[in-house]
């Protein structure tokens, strides 16, 4: 999932003289990778807990909103206590906070407590809130300033590639224990029902204890681990360049782009978020795909991101050589095919065709290729670029929800490929020209992120009242108001201070 928050207001190293900073990026881009799968999962325990305590939609929707209402309690709060104690320090913090948030779903796992699973989930995400708010200025200064930019993106590449792999880790490890019917659990006795449902309940008990371990094993690593010391803030371009702003603004939310570029945060998170956590139920819906294949599915809409970002690195990065432009694209296609064929598993049986002939995998492919031209008609304008793909995803929500089948199951998964660079594209645009102003505005941008809290509660309430099917009319909103900030909302106007 695409919820870290890069950010231009960056540092200076002391120092730094002709160090080399990769073994300090590789370590902070495993930050990246672990936030992104421990918010993907959250899709695969959705269903699965709405399943044990026979949740409805609304209901099951708390996860998100507990999970994402820790972004707008926490994060400004983490930024006072990171300049306190220090960015490593804060890191350090941040994993063990997240490590006792995965540790907690042991006992609420032991004692089948949807509420404990929900402070649970609100302690792990406090703790992956302080962890953004400390690693990413480390990304944006550990090299040349004129490469901060390709080092983001490749950030954000991992956090696609964790919001990839959680999706099949948690359908192996959690939904692969199949939820007794109806019908079955009448014919049994009330004694096993209830030790049937501990069992359910207990599945999510080792893949959180295997994150815990791993949480606590990358703190010990950054507490021993030597990370460059930031000395003070500055302001860079998407160059890496130094630019001088008009800095006579008293406050951030002077500045009207920074303010509608607030709530293209807040409406891209709760959107991109809503869609995936419906996925497995919708997809049950729409096709009878069992929850264990359906959460392996899940994994191409998040790695649809994954490859939209491999794309947008390209087609925005200014490369003029089309010799090497068309090499990285057909590398981006290959990772793509691979991805396509283990989810599928076409590469079992090559005649197997599901889809009016045309196989899954092909069908994936083709899919790729519409994004990429979407990349291409952007001609490498942010903002023009935005409204493109902003466009492009509310007309597939649009298809799915007119369509049934395996059509439809298809126009949603295809989403997840627009979705790719909107987050990045939206804070970059919305902190521009914001000067001395850009911390405060980066923290009013990452407090944003509870659309992700707010938007899938309420596409459960539509869900649970006019069907899931339909519910999605609720994203459909959240992308034209992308596109309207790609085409004029992000446009610079500064609010004048009345006297």
């Amino acid at each position: 999932m695409a919820v870290s928050s890069p950010s231009t207001s960056t540092g200076k190293i002391a120092n730094n003289g002709n160090a080399n900073y990769t073994p300090a990026l590789i370590v902070l881009t495993s930050l990246f990778f672990m936030w992104g799968f421990i918010t993907c999962l959250n899709d695969i325990l959705i269903p699965h807990l709405k399943a044990i305590f026979e949740l409805n939609y609304t209901q099951v929707m708390l996860v998100q909103f507990t999970f994402f209402t820790a972004y707008a309690i926490v994060s400004l709060p983490s930024g006072i206590l990171v300049e306190k104690i220090g960015y490593k320090t804060g890191i350090i913090i941040g994993l063990l906070t997240a490590a006792l948030g995965t540790a907690l779903f042991y006992p609420a796992a032991g004692y089948r407590s949807y509420g404990i699973f929900l402070i649970a989930l609100f302690v792990l995400a406090s703790g992956i809130t302080l962890l953004q708010v400390a690693a990413n200025p480390y990304v944006a200064i550990l090299g040349k300033p004129e490469t901060a930019s390709s080092r983001l993106n490749l950030s954000q590449a991992f956090n696609s590639l964790g919001t990839t792999i959680a999706p099949i880790f948690g359908s192996i490890l959690i939904l692969s224990l199949a939820v007794k019917g109806a019908d079955e659990l009448a014919k049994m006795s009330m004694t096993d029902v209830e030790a049937y449902k501990l069992i359910e309940a207990s599945s999510v008990q080792t893949p959180y204890l295997i994150l815990t371990g791993m949480l606590v094993a990358i703190a010990i690593i950054f507490a021993l681990f030597k990370l460059p010391k930031i000395e003070a803030a500055t302001q860079a371009a998407d160059n890496g360049e130094t630019v001088n702003y008009d800095d006579n603004h008293k406050s951030a939310w002077q500045y009207k782009h920074l303010v509608l570029g607030a709530i293209a945060i807040f409406v891209y998170v709760g959107g991109e978020v809503a869609i995936g956590s419906f996925l497995v139920n919708y997809f049950k819906e729409l096709v009878n795909m069992p929850e264990a294949e359906a959460g392996t599915y899940v994994a191409l809409y998040w790695g649809g991101a994954m490859i939209g970002r491999f794309f947008g690195s390209i087609t925005l990065s200014g490369m003029t050589d089309s010799k090497k432009k068309n090499i990285y694209a057909a590398l981006v296609f290959g990772l793509a095919l691979v991805l396509a064929l283990y989810v599928t598993k076409e590469y079992l049986n090559f005649t197997t065709f599901s889809l009016t002939g045309i196989g899954k995998t092909l069908t994936f492919l083709a899919l790729v290729a519409v994004n990429f031209i979407a990349f291409n008609l952007g001609k490498q304008k942010p903002g023009r670029t935005l409204a493109i793909l902003a466009i492009s995803a509310a007309s597939l929500v649009v298809i799915s929800m007119l369509t049934n089948g395996q059509f439809a199951m298809w126009s949603i998964l295809a989403v997840g490929l627009f979705n790719s660079i909107m987050f990045p594209t939206i804070f970059t645009l919305a902190i521009a020209g914001l000067g001395k102003h850009t911390g405060q505005g980066s923290g009013i941008l990452c407090t944003a992120i509870v659309g992700g809290a707010i938007i899938p509660v309420l596409q459960g309430v539509f869900a649970d009242n006019i069907g899931i099917h339909h519910a999605f009319i609720l994203p459909v909103l959240c992308y034209i108001y992308i596109a309207f900030y790609g085409l004029k909302g992000h446009i610079p106007i500064f609010i004048t201070a009345k006297a």
